[in-house]
């Protein structure tokens, strides 16, 4: 039986002013996998992870999320969808005079009314989770970056979201710490039953975490296949892509 599908684009079309960067994309998520999406830059990545937060609007054709048209919602309704995904952003955006602890706990400071005792607790677990059982008090400028990164991602983790949306997880990271923020989302994705999906440029990222992938270029999607598959493509535009130095 086929999963259900979580996340689909319909012919979907974005332009800036001239530039058009999504060019009628059709594309499916479906529950519990992880998608990596990969490209060369400008093509689209970014821009399709903030339409399914909806963050951006299509110019053209559908976005779905969980059923729910993005074109349409009523601002509740994204309020409330939002609150099921997460969403782990390039930099980590961490706020420096808020503590790593702090930062974890702003999605249920600002979106629920639970007391501060089990917002603490909710917070220690989700450190936990990613493997930072006493950073609570440290300051973001005292963490190293895969350790920012992490705290980032308990952020992202702390209201317990069905779907997680990674741009570029690996970026600013050095091999062994970029591997290990690899098998955490993996582990992630298994032990939470999590949708993931992932904007990446490395083989590296894919091959560990990734169910399937697909190659955004000129706005549509050029393969969509499983890591191994996608790796051996004699697809031109796939071989041009992964030539060194992505990886």
């Amino acid at each position: 039986m086929t999963a259900e599908v979580v996340i689909r684009f319909e012919n979907v079309r974005k332009a800036f002013g001239k530039k058009v960067v999504l060019d009628g994309l059709n594309l499916d998520v479906h529950r519990g996998e992880t998608l990596c999406v990969m490209g060369p830059s400008g093509t689209g990545k970014s821009v399709t992870l903030r339409h399914i937060i909806g963050l951006l609007q299509p110019d053209s054709g559908r976005v779905f999320v969980e059923g729910r048209d993005m074109r349409t919602i009523a601002r509740k309704d994204l309020i409330d969808l939002r609150k099921r995904m997460g969403y782990l952003w390039q930099d980590g955006a961490l706020i420096n005079w808020l503590s790593a602890g702090e930062n974890v706990a702003l999605p249920l400071r600002e979106n629920t009314d639970l007391p501060d005792a089990e917002i603490r607790r909710r917070v220690i677990e989700r450190l936990d989770l990613v493997h930072l059982p006493d950073v609570y008090d440290k300051m973001p400028p005292e963490l190293s970056g895969g350790m920012r990164k992490r705290v980032s991602l308990a952020r992202a983790l702390v209201t317990d979201p069905e779907i997680v949306l990674y741009d570029e997880p690996n970026t600013g990271l050095d091999p062994e710490i970029s591997m290990s923020i690899n098998l955490l989302i993996r582990e992630l994705a298994r032990k939470l039953n999590i949708t993931s999906v992932v904007v990446t440029h490395l083989v590296s990222c894919i091959r560990v975490i990734a169910n399937r992938v697909v190659l955004l270029d000129a706005g549509s999607i050029v393969l969509d296949a499983p890591p191994e598959e996608f790796v051996a493509s004699e697809h031109p535009r796939v071989k041009r892509f992964l030539r060194p130095p992505h990886d």
